[in-house]
């Protein structure tokens, strides 16, 4: 399996937002998370970083990037 599960960062920690992410797609004002059983996500942010080997995606608030 290739899912990732989605963080957000705030205040220096990691907020799980979403588990068993399989697509990630930009919007307008952020990005839509969709995960493995279909359920959909949008958030807010910018994303901060990617780790491909833990299997996780890394958003911040615009604010914060």
């Amino acid at each position: 399996m290739c899912e990732a599960n989605a963080y957000m960062i705030q205040n220096g920690t990691e907020e799980l937002i979403m588990e068993a992410v399989d697509s990630v797609e930009p919007e307008e004002d952020g990005f839509r998370l969709v995960n493995i059983f279909g359920e959909q996500k949008f958030i807010r942010g910018v994303v901060h970083s990617l780790s491909l080997v833990d299997h996780k995606v890394y958003f911040k608030s615009k604010a914060d990037a």
